[in-house]
């Protein structure tokens, strides 16, 4: 079976990788080739786990409030958002750019090192490996949908940040 869970480690562990890879690169040219699906990867992915994984955690999860993982996730999306954002007005490798890159990897990684942490384990522990197994299916549909290779804004997403109690009353069927 599929597990929602372990493509969103995939994931995880592919925007690990390639911040590490552009420690190894100067050129310009060679950065843009890491920095750019990199940036637009981090952007689809937010997305993902706001379409697919958060709702779900919201409604399955009952022993551990999720809410507060949600809100906090959100809130990383946004600052990850803002910096892969920050970024690309920048000349590739430019002190800007490396300012704002360097800003996005450490939002990411603390994101990364939370949802690891917390909203992981707690669905693992509060879900089925069916609802699991379906959620990896709407992961996949959506990265077939919003393809890494194009930027965000070819691929129909709304790349914006998103006020996390709104989110959060929309996604669990709570009014504000």
């Amino acid at each position: 079976m599929l597990d929602i869970v372990a493509l969103i480690y995939e994931d995880h562990d592919w925007f690990r990788r390639h911040f590490f890879y552009l420690d190894h690169a100067s050129d310009p040219a060679d950065l843009a080739a890491i920095w750019e699906p990199l940036g637009t990867r981090l952007d689809i992915h937010a997305e993902a786990e706001e379409v697919v994984f958060y709702p779900a955690l919201l409604r399955a999860v009952r022993a551990d409030d999720p809410r507060d993982e949600t809100s906090d996730a959100i809130d990383d999306h946004n600052k990850i958002r803002e910096a892969v954002a920050a970024a690309n007005r920048h000349p590739v490798g430019s002190d800007g750019w490396r300012a704002a890159v360097a800003q996005a990897r450490k939002e990411n990684g603390e994101h990364l090192d939370e949802e690891e942490r917390d909203a992981l384990p707690d669905f693992i522990r509060n879900s089925s490996p069916e609802l699991r197994h379906a959620l990896a299916l709407k992961w996949l549909r959506f990265y077939h949908l919003h393809p890494p290779g194009n930027s965000p804004g070819d691929a129909d997403l709304e790349v914006r940040d998103k006020d996390a109690a709104a989110y959060i009353a929309e996604e669990s069927g709570t009014r504000l």
